[in-house]
Order: C-alpha cells, then sequence, then structure tokens
C-alpha cells in the first residue's frame, strides 16, 4: 500500500472518498481537501538545468537558450527566478556562440586567427559542443 498525504497541508490522516475518472479520490481529515493522486509532473534532468543556468551567466538570452537546450524560454526563466540568479553587466560586449559536432569543432579550432584576441568556453551540449566567444580582450 502506498503512503499518500495531503498536497495541501501534508498531513497523512486521509481516507478514501469516492473515484472520478477511474481514478481514487481521497480526503484530507484535518483541511478538508478532496484530491485524487500526488502529481509527480515533469522533471528535467538537473544536467539542463545547469547548462541553462551557465548559457544564461554568459549572456545568453532566454529565447537563445530554448533554441539550443530546447527547454521552454518560460522555464529557463522560472529557474533564474528560482536560483536568483544576477546577471553580470555585459555593457561592452555580447557573446557570439556556435554548435559544432566533434570534427567541426576540431576544424575550428586548428585555426589560430579564428582564436587569437577572444575570450573562449567550449562546453559539452548532448552529443555536440558548443563554442561560447567573446573579445573583451580587445580593446
Amino acid at each position: 500500500m502506498e503512503l499518500l498525504s495531503c498536497p495541501k497541508c501534508q498531513n497523512d490522516n486521509i481516507v478514501k472518498s469516492g473515484v472520478i475518472n477511474s481514478k481514487q479520490r481521497y480526503l484530507c481529515k484535518k483541511c478538508k481537501y478532496f484530491f485524487t493522486v500526488n502529481k509527480i509532473g515533469k522533471k528535467i534532468d538537473d544536467y539542463y538545468v545547469t547548462k541553462a543556468l551557465q548559457l544564461y551567466l554568459e549572456g545568453l538570452s532566454y529565447r537563445e537558450i530554448e533554441r539550443i537546450i530546447g527547454v521552454s524560454h518560460v522555464t529557463v526563466s522560472n529557474w533564474v527566478k528560482a536560483f536568483n540568479i544576477k546577471k553580470p553587466s555585459h555593457a561592452n560586449y555580447h557573446p557570439t556562440y556556435k554548435i559544432f559536432n566533434h570534427l567541426e569543432l576540431v576544424e575550428y579550432i586548428k585555426n589560430k586567427e579564428l582564436l587569437s584576441g577572444a575570450g573562449m568556453i567550449i562546453t559539452e551540449l548532448g552529443d555536440k559542443f558548443m563554442l561560447i566567444k567573446w573579445e573583451r580582450f580587445k580593446d
């Protein structure tokens, strides 16, 4: 038997109270709240949460992060609010990013002119790699 608790007050003093849409209905004896089953919800892997927050701190917009990771921009915004992330000011530069597979990344890194004079981060993104580049070291 599964141990249920009230989703409203977390009390475990509950009783069965009928069936609705083929689902067992319960009643909390403490707060008189009716509920069916605990919501499981959609859980996103912490890896993607971390990546989204890293990209946000690098200066990418919510919509850019949405396109890269495949998670709604509203969800990314909610994560930023939930973790109380403050974006540093990037007044004098805006990072650019490119997505490569392994062979494309190797070819890009071989070209020294593309690498000199800029800060860069390479991060894994599923089966691809993301290169974030900003030219804050140039005058």
